[in-house]
């Protein structure tokens, strides 16, 4: 199979100004419906939020979503029916498997906004227990490697307890890396599956128009190459073992977030 690649720019993401939020959306979420990007494999919602200062989602129900939120900047407070209340920050990723049913809330902490990404994929499983995972990673260890953040649940290195070290377990045929990749470096990864997705964080600030900022390049084993800038997103097709390289072609660090996926 030859290995594809499409764009998902980011002034083409649904997109939302609330005031109090400043929402993108990849795939069709609330308002935004675009039956050409429904989901990805087992990826459903990839929303980049940024949430003003004492405000936020108030408590609210869910089922059958695998959902996890990547905080880029300021402080997350989670609070949910489980009993759990955190307050998550950068370099935090929280992972709730909602199950059979869950409710929470979620809010900017602090005199600050808070900017994340919230992230959905459909779990393999249905009816399953609810349960609450956190796991932290510093810049430091995201600094042009990849780091793996999340990965299916039985996979090695992967701890089913509610703080570990290492990767977030998942219910879904979903492997999430990250990386800080500064200009000039690059990262590379084999595809274990046959779909892959890339998205460029829009660290630089809140932008609805053409992408700027961080800039990287994607070449596949095969030759096929695309740009991207923050806030763009790729969709990879392609054989299991094929090669993707991602270069920081710009004069910005780029946080890189990709996805590994059926």
């Amino acid at each position: 199979m030859s290995t594809k690649i499409v764009p998902r720019r980011s002034d083409e993401r649904g997109h939302a100004d609330h005031s109090w939020l400043k929402t993108f959306h990849t795939f069709s979420f609330a308002m935004y419906q675009s039956s050409a990007h429904e989901q990805f494999g087992s990826l459903r919602v990839i929303n980049e939020d940024r949430v003003e200062p004492y405000t936020g989602f108030g408590t609210h129900g869910h089922r059958e979503f695998e959902i996890f939120s990547y905080v880029v900047s300021g402080e997350l407070e989670h609070q949910d029916s489980m009993g759990n209340l955190e307050i998550l920050k950068r370099g935090d990723l929280q992972m709730t498997s909602a199950g059979t049913g869950i409710r929470h809330s979620e809010k900017a902490h602090g005199t600050k906004p808070v900017h994340f990404l919230q992230i959905w994929s459909l779990p393999s499983t249905r009816n399953l227990t609810p349960q609450y995972f956190t796991r932290h990673f510093t810049d430091a260890e995201k600094k042009d490697v990849l780091v793996r953040i999340v990965a299916p649940s039985g996979a090695e290195g992967v701890a089913e307890q509610r703080e570990a070290n290492g990767p977030a377990p998942v219910h879904s045929p979903l492997t999430l890396y990250a990386s800080l990749l500064s200009p000039s470096k690059s990262v590379s990864h084999a595809l274990a599956q046959s779909k892959g997705y890339i998205h460029v964080v829009q660290t630089s600030g809140y932008n609805p128009g053409k992408a700027t900022g961080a800039k990287v390049n994607i070449i596949s084993s095969d030759g096929t190459t695309l740009e991207l800038s923050e806030g763009d997103g790729a969709y990879v097709t392609a054989s299991a073992g094929t090669e993707l390289q991602v270069n920081n072609v710009g004069d910005k660090v780029a946080e890189v977030l990709l996805f590994d996926l059926e």
